[in-house]
Order: structure tokens, then sequence, then C-alpha cells
């Protein structure tokens, strides 16, 4: 979190309909890296030390109110009802402001790429307007921002401006600071005189230059300024984002092949030294120690591998998986709420869920942890150094005792104590000749059907 003196103070902006999106969920509820855009807004407010921090929100989306609650509280709810432009939207976030003294950031819901480290330069000044702009590559119907010297001219809006205006690429991005008390008494005398009958945010620059009140412009890049409208939109923000986390890495030291067939959460954790292999997926939670090894084709989300581990290829980890140090999951294993102790091992066509695999223990192929009886979950629990034969199913809750073994194919109900094998399979019946007439008899059958 920043350090500051003065108090400071977040209105997010997230009223907008979103019609663009095509989309049942709400426009800021999409995610980008995994965590709705909303959220990386409020990351950002509450990394710059913003306290309060108020979410307008529209009454078509009980969605949003629903998610901003359940993070920050109904405090945090500001309505804008009916939607009458953005000076109207920070507005109605005025009485959630009551006797607050400080300034104020206006940022948006929809921006997920705009960090704290973007946003803090605008708390420089404490005594007037602050936005942030940025150099546009085209600046096409971009707001342009008019700058004498350090000074903030005007904002114009590019349907309005001369040739001379639009020629400049200094585009306002919608982002502004000033002191609560300034801001709202400014968005008092915003007029909606305009085709849209709408309050402008923007309005407030002429205002504040009016009454002699200082305006100014810090920048940012394009990229982290780009809002979302559209899914077109959203799959950009998600490649810039994607992005920056390979970039991040590869400087940490984690070794990619082809990071672009990489794609990483917005909390994923990787320490140096540790190889992902093509085409691999992190969701959220996933926390990766050094020295480990990913390889192709797996999903990992809120779960963690220690050092000298190896996931793959083709295996999933899901909440829970806990794996220590050289631990092996090989391909098309799926491991769920399962802590795997050092050395141990599930090299192929496992499902472990819910339990526990003691240090140097094997789990063989095409075992089962039958964790579920319809309406509860069991616990398996396989001790230190015990072996499990393929294709076996442990019926939890169980536990096979340390060093113990189960014999292939096996159906285990009861617990094994240590160092005993338990088999769990009838015994096999041969019957000489009996495959050799059986086939005979069908064919005879089914030649005798198609004369």
């Amino acid at each position: 979190m920043t350090s500051h003196s003065a108090p400071r103070a977040a209105i997010i902006l997230a009223a907008g309909q979103g019609t663009r999106m095509k989309s049942p969920l709400p426009k800021v509820l999409h995610p980008v890296g995994r965590r709705a855009m909303l959220d990386h807004a409020i990351d950002a407010a509450q990394a710059l030390g913003c306290d309060p921090i108020i979410v307008v929100v529209g009454e078509h989306s009980p969605q949003v109110r629903a998610h901003v609650v359940a993070r920050l509280g109904e405090a945090a709810i500001a309505v804008q009802d009916p939607p009458q432009g953005t000076g109207h939207a920070v507005r109605c976030a005025q009485a959630a402001l009551a006797g607050f003294e400080g300034q104020v950031v206006v940022t948006y819901g929809d921006v997920p790429l705009l960090k704290a480290a973007d946003i803090e330069p605008v708390f420089a000044s404490a005594d007037g307007v602050t936005v942030i702009g940025f150099e546009a590559r085209d600046p096409g119907a971009y707001g342009r921002l008019v700058m004498e010297g350090d000074t903030l001219a005007a904002i114009t809006e590019a349907k309005e401006a001369s040739p001379e205006v639009l020629a400049l690429t200094a585009c306002n991005s919608g982002v502004m600071a000033a002191p609560a008390a300034l801001l709202f008494d400014l968005l008092g005398e915003v007029r909606n005189d305009n085709a849209k009958g709408e309050y402008y945010l923007t309005d407030v620059v002429a205002l504040a230059r009016q009454r002699g009140a200082p305006t100014r412009a810090v920048f940012a890049a394009e990229d982290s300024v780009m809002g979302v409208n559209a899914q077109a939109e959203l799959a950009q923000a998600e490649a810039l984002f994607q992005s920056v986390q390979r970039d991040a890495f590869l400087a940490a030291g984690v070794t990619m092949s082809a990071p672009d067939t990489v794609h990483f959460a917005w909390d994923t954790q990787v320490g140096p030294g540790t190889v992902i292999e093509p085409y691999v997926v992190f969701g959220p939670g996933a926390v990766i120690a050094a020295n480990a090894r990913i390889r192709s084709f797996s999903h990992i989300e809120g779960a963690t591998v220690a050092s000298g581990a190896e996931v793959g290829p083709y295996a999933r980890l899901r909440p829970g998986a806990a794996l220590g140090e050289d631990v092996k999951v090989g391909n098309f294993v799926e491991v769920k709420n399962v802590a795997m102790a050092k050395g141990s091992k599930a090299n192929h066509l496992a499902y472990l869920g819910d339990g526990t695999v003691g240090a140097a223990a094997n789990i063989g192929a095409g075992t089962i942890f039958c964790n579920y009886d319809g309406v509860f979950k069991h616990r398996t629990t396989v001790e230190d150094g015990a072996f499990v034969g393929s294709n076996s199913a442990l019926v939890a809750p169980v536990t096979i005792g340390a060093g113990a073994m189960v014999g292939s194919g096996s159906v285990i109900t009861r617990d094994v104590p240590p160092g005993d094998l338990a088999l769990a399979r009838a015994p096999q019946t041969t019957k000489p000749g009996w495959a050799t007439r059986f086939m005979a008899t069908m064919r005879a059958k089914k030649a005798e059907k198609s004369r």
C-alpha cells in the first residue's frame, strides 16, 4: 500500500450497461487474468491507500452490486439511476463521501490494466484538478488534451476540435483527481446542455480554470488506460495482461520456451529456475516454487507445487492440491485437495481427491480415490512408502498404512495395516478351450444368418 499523508478516496464508475459486450454477464465482471475487471480497479485503489472506495453501480445490474458488497460492504455502494453521464455518476457518490476531507480519484471499472503506479502521480497536486492523459497511436475520436507547458488548458472532444487540435496526440483517459470539496463544488456547476443531455466530468477542467484553480495532466502508457467495451477489446486486454506477466516471469528467471502459449492468472506465483513447457494454463491461486517443472498441457488452480516437483504433461491440479518436494504427478492425473509428501508419485491416469499421500508412496496407474458418497466427501490416507497397485479403487474413508501394498485391480473398503498386502478381487478362473469353442459357435451363427 502506498505511503502518503493526505487522505485519499476513490470513486470507481461501474454503472454502464455494457450492451456492446452482448453478454449476460455485466461488463465490469468479465475477467482479465482470471479476475473481474472491477476487481482490478478496486485492487489499484486499495494499493493507493484509498479509503473509502465508492463504486457507482446501476439499478440494472444487481450482480455488480452484490459483487461490490461481498468485497467492500454496503457502504461502498452508490447508485446512479438513471444514467446521465460521467459527471452525474460521480455526483451520485457525493453522499457516500460526506465529511471526507482529502483528495478523490475517479477511475473506471472497465479499465483493467491501470495500476496504482500509473495513478499515483495524480495526487502530486493537492489544490487543483489533475487528469491522466496518454499519447495515442491513433487519436481518432478521443478527447484531446490541450497543454500550455505543464498546464492543462482544455479537454476538447474530437467532434468539436479544430484541425490544429485534432492533430494533437495527447488524449484524455477519463481518470481525474481533485480535492473532494473542489470536485463536488465544480460538479454542481456542470450543465447538461449538450446533444446527449448528459453531465460530463470533463467539463470540470474548464470550470476549474475559470476559478483560477490549477489544472494539470500526467501521462500513462496508452495500453494501461485502455477501456473495454466489447468482446474484441476484452481479448486485447487479456493479451496485453498476459504479455506483461510473461515478460515479468522471464525477467525473474522462469524458463519458458514458448511463452506466448502459457497463460497466467492475476495472482500466479512462480519461483526462479522453474521450467514451464508450452500450453500450460494457471488459474487463480497457483503458487509454484523455484526449480519445479510444469510440463505441457497442464492446468493448475488453487494449488501449490514445491521445489523439484514435476507436473504433467496433461495433468490437472485443482484447489487444495499441495505437492511436496520431488513429487511427480504425471499424464492424465487429477489432484484435488490432496497433500502429496516428498518423493511421492502418481505417474499415470489417476484421480486423487480429498486426502493425503505420504512420502515416497506410489500411486499406480488407474487408481481412484472414491471420495464422494453422493452426499458427503470423505478422505483417503496413503501413508509413507505405501504402494497402491494399478487400477485400484480406494473407497473413502480409508487408510493405507505405511509400507503397505494394495494389489492391482483391488477395491479397498477397509483400512490396510502398515506393512500388509491387501487384495480385493475375485480369484481368476481359467476354462480350457472355452474361447475357441465360443468363437466357433458365434461365427457359425453369423454365417447361418447371412445365407
